[in-house]
């Protein structure tokens, strides 16, 4: 009898700019990078996929004015998603990231940090982070403002700052110029 061949895996070449395979860039946000790189690392697959040829098997049936409208069109993503990156960007370094000691009895302290998911970061995975590494409670709250804050068991602020500097676990990203230690005393009368 005979037995039926085994079909050998498909080899894809994905692009360095977009990580999309080479089929799919034109759906990517740097269109136009991804041809330029293609064109200089690998002539061979760019005329593949970009010689007159192919363009017209691809395009088949569409007008000029068609073409030139998807390159505009394309054109218009790139710079869309390239002024999403820069206001990224901005928003990144007006951020702070708050640590505030507090003083809950006279030797008892917790440590709360406010403004971390302005850097990307998942406070959930940052609370973990943090009881892991100093042994104690952690978790993810809202503050009275109503915003999600981390609050750390102990007088740990310091210590959170060596750890932002030094872009440990989930704070990577987190620029160390953006962070700010307050200390909050108990005042009498509260409980």
């Amino acid at each position: 009898p005979d037995a039926p061949q085994p079909i050998p895996p498909l080899d894809v070449f994905y692009c360095k700019i977009c990580t999309f395979p080479l089929e799919y860039c034109e759906f990517g946000p740097r269109f136009s990078k991804c041809k330029e790189w293609l064109k200089d690392d690998r002539p061979d697959l760019y005329d593949r996929y970009y010689s007159q040829e192919a363009l017209e098997a691809k395009i088949g049936t569409l007008s000029l004015e068609g073409q030139a409208l998807l390159e505009k069109d394309a054109a218009k993503k790139e710079v869309k998603a390239e002024a999403k990156a820069l206001a990224e960007a901005k928003k990144k370094e007006a951020s702070t990231v708050t640590i505030k000691r507090i003083q809950r009895n006279k030797n008892e302290y917790v440590t709360s940090i406010h403004g971390l998911e302005a850097f990307g970061v998942d406070l959930k995975k940052a609370a973990k982070l943090f009881a892991t590494k100093f042994a104690c409670g952690s978790s993810v709250t809202k503050n009275p403002q109503g915003l999600d804050e981390i609050v750390v068991q102990g007088d740990v602020s310091g210590d959170i700052v060596e750890m932002i500097e030094d872009q440990v676990g989930v704070l990577k990203g987190v620029l160390s110029d953006n962070v700010v230690e307050v200390e909050e005393k108990k005042k009498k009368g509260d409980n």
